[in-house]
């Protein structure tokens, strides 16, 4: 038996940036840390003894004898792609809900993947993970997706996570004392807005309209060298929440799904109750928005948000990794 534990991310700056059709052209990057919310997915070869061959549990619990009738995709695709003939069981916990913009189908994919290559006895590198994670979603399940939350969950930590126009990454690890990135954490609030969305369809739109974008993404891309600098330098970190506003403002005009009233009413809120910025995770539409606040006024977005749902986290280091390793040979 294996179980895997992979962290869901929180993206700062960058987004729009690590789309194919963007970064093959201009390059990209995107500022991220990863969290203490994870997915989890235990994974055993099924004793032959059933009805069904495959056994897999997540919203929905599908039993079936051919891979080929799994309804999950991703499970699907993962179990072709890693040439799987036995029998699965496979199990799957989220601390968070999943298509709320913290990466979680990403964590799903490259969890997953981590956790058949250890059922073989095979320990991949983070960059493998992230890369073939890439490919899953992108090449065989055709969807709309970017590039970064593969890299982030996989290999964990606060990146910089560059993307080059032959299609390669480079993660780049921002090393802050801990002083500092205590404080930068201080300043953050995580907010679910009370509705999730299908983040590749928000993505579609995004990706169609890249071309009529070009000075907002290349913003965008900017602004990623900018909050290092402030991180880097040993000045407050208002300036960050200020340049958080500002992506906000950016990414909401790459297209009118990104945002709607309900979100703008809920940043506007805590924009008057003392955030100096913030911005909504993902590709938009709904799920978490993460708001910039000086610590002493934290109890006044509370109080202003108090429909709302606040998620306490840390930040994390680690990335995916194999929790538990147990050999799982059947008969």
């Amino acid at each position: 038996m294996i179980i895997s534990k992979t962290p869901f991310r929180i993206s700062f700056f960058g987004g729009g940036t690590d789309y194919p059709v963007w970064y093959e052209a201009n390059s990209g990057a995107v500022l991220s840390t990863t969290i203490d919310k994870y997915c989890y997915l235990t994974c055993r070869y099924l004793p032959p003894f059933f009805e069904h061959k495959h056994r897999i549990v997540y919203s929905k619990i599908d039993t079936v004898r051919n891979i080929a009738d799994i309804r999950h995709p991703a499970v699907r695709a993962l179990l072709q792609f890693m040439d799987i003939h036995k029998g699965m069981e496979i199990h799957h916990d989220g601390d968070l809900p999943a298509r709320t913009g913290l990466g979680s189908s990403s964590a799903f994919t490259v969890g997953l993947l981590y956790s058949l290559y250890a059922l073989k006895g095979m320990m991949p590198t983070k960059h493998r993970l992230a890369q073939e994670a890439i490919h899953i979603e992108r090449d065989v399940l055709k969807e709309h997706v970017g590039s970064q939350d593969q890299v982030a969950v996989a290999y964990g930590g606060f990146n910089e996570i560059s993307f080059t126009q032959d299609g390669n990454f480079r993660v780049e690890p921002v090393v802050i004392n801990r002083q500092r990135l205590n404080n930068l954490q201080e300043h953050i609030m995580l907010y679910f807005t009370g509705f999730s969305r299908i983040a590749s369809k928000i993505a579609k739109r995004q990706i169609k309209d890249t071309p009529k974008r070009s000075n907002e993404l290349k913003a965008m891309h900017q602004m990623v060298e900018e909050a290092k600098k402030i991180l880097y330098s040993d000045n407050g970190l208002v300036d960050f929440g200020k340049l958080l506003h500002e992506a906000w403002l950016l990414k909401r005009s790459l297209t009118h799904k990104i945002s709607n009233m309900q979100i703008d009413d809920i940043y506007s809120q805590a924009l008057c109750a003392g955030a100096i910025g913030g911005k909504l995770l993902g590709a938009g539409g709904g799920g978490f928005m993460i708001l910039f606040v000086k610590p002493e006024l934290k109890n006044k977005v509370r109080k202003r948000l108090s429909k709302l749902l606040e998620v306490n986290f840390q930040f994390e280091s680690e990335g995916s990794q194999i929790i538990f390793y147990k050999d799982s040979s059947i008969i």
